[in-house]
């Protein structure tokens, strides 16, 4: 743990990763991506979710499939699959904490939107405390884990990738950080995507707790 004294930038994914209740929130864009497929390409459900399903497995997001495919217009997709309910999630007062301690930058580094970052943090009480977000738009809609993204971060930000720390709950997305020189950590989960390739060597660190990693920085770099 020595090494995130010298740590000057804290990357984060957004879904899994600043909040737990995945399924609550991505059931939810999940079915939404369905009915919009379902819509846009006169499919049954059935068909739809199979088809969303495989362009996600094959192309990291199923808007990528559909944008390759099915010239889908990236922009009404992002607004629609997002425009969700989100009542359920309550402000995480310790997250805040920790992050109002952590003396570095922090950013978002995430596959879905703007307005979803927004969205998300605003519930969860932390939209004020990160320096910048870096979305899909970002990079002309290139998914992580395609190194692109992750070399347009580092420019858009001007950080320096020795002095940075990557955390994620899909495990393969940590690879290109690793590549770029970050230290990589994983939020350990059980969903299949999430931990696949979490035996890799380009995982630094596993954790268990998102706000307790942050506590124990915290209090690392004070001593």
């Amino acid at each position: 743990m020595k090494e995130f004294k010298k740590i000057k930038n804290f990357v984060f994914d957004l879904d899994g990763t600043l909040y737990s209740e995945l399924d609550a929130v991505f059931g939810q864009v999940s079915k939404r991506m369905t009915k919009f497929i379902a819509e846009k390409l006169n499919l049954d459900l059935k068909k739809a979710k199979e088809l969303q399903t495989n362009y996600f497995h094959k192309y990291s997001t199923s808007l990528n499939g559909l944008m390759i495919h099915h010239d889908i217009d990236a922009s009404e997709f992002l607004k629609y699959v997002h425009d969700i309910n989100l009542d359920f999630m309550h402000k995480d007062l310790i997250l805040r904490k920790e992050l109002l301690k952590l003396n570095a930058k922090k950013f978002i580094f995430t596959n879905g939107s703007h307005d979803h970052v927004a969205n998300i943090t605003k519930h969860l009480g932390i939209y004020d405390l990160f320096d910048g977000a870096f979305d899909i738009t970002d990079c002309n809609y290139i998914p992580k884990p395609a190194i692109e993204p992750y070399k347009k971060l580092v420019s858009k930000f001007n950080i320096e990738p020795s002095e940075s720390v990557f955390i994620e709950d899909i495990a393969k997305n940590l690879e290109p950080a690793k590549k770029l020189g970050m230290k990589t950590v994983w939020l350990i989960n059980d969903e299949y995507w999430g931990k696949k390739d979490s035996d890799k060597d380009f995982i630094d660190f596993k954790i268990k707790n998102l706000s307790s990693f942050l506590k124990e920085i915290n209090i690392l770099k004070v001593a």
